[in-house]
C-alpha cells in the first residue's frame, strides 16, 4: 500500500469515535490486548494539517494495543491485517482537553490506519 492522502474534512467534527474501513483486509483479526504493526497518518481534522506519519518516516510502528489512545483501543479492534481504516477520534478518546499537557488536547483528529501485522 502507498501513503494515504487525507481530504480536510467538512462540518462539524463528530461528538463520537467514528470508524470507517476504506480497505477489509483478510488476515488475522486484531483483538484488544494484541500487539499489533501499523503505517499510518494523523490529520487535525479543523485544520485538515497532517501531525504525524509513519509512511514520512519510512517505518511501520508496532506497540501493544492497550498503551494507545482510547480512539485506536476502540477503534482498531476487529480490523483485519492487510485493511486499511479511517478513524475520527473527538478529544476525549484522543488526547483529552485543550487546557491538557499534550499540544493536541482539545484536537478531533483524523487517522488513517494499515494494519499490517498481529501478534509479538
Amino acid at each position: 500500500m502507498e501513503k494515504p492522502h487525507i481530504d480536510a474534512p467538512t462540518g462539524p467534527a463528530p461528538k463520537d469515535l467514528v470508524i470507517e474501513d476504506l480497505v477489509v483486509g483478510d488476515g488475522d483479526e486484531a483483538q484488544p490486548q494484541d500487539q499489533v504493526e501499523v503505517h499510518y497518518v494523523g490529520v487535525d481534522y479543523e485544520s485538515g494539517q497532517e501531525f504525524d506519519s509513519s509512511w514520512d518516516r519510512g517505518q511501520s510502528i508496532s506497540f501493544p494495543l492497550n498503551g494507545l489512545i482510547q480512539g485506536w483501543q476502540e477503534g482498531i479492534p476487529g480490523m483485519k491485517v492487510g485493511g486499511r481504516r479511517k478513524l475520527v477520534i473527538p478529544p476525549e478518546k484522543a488526547y483529552g482537553p485543550a487546557n491538557g499537557a499534550h499540544p493536541l488536547g482539545g484536537r478531533t483528529l483524523v487517522f488513517i490506519i494499515d494494519l499490517l501485522k498481529v501478534g509479538a
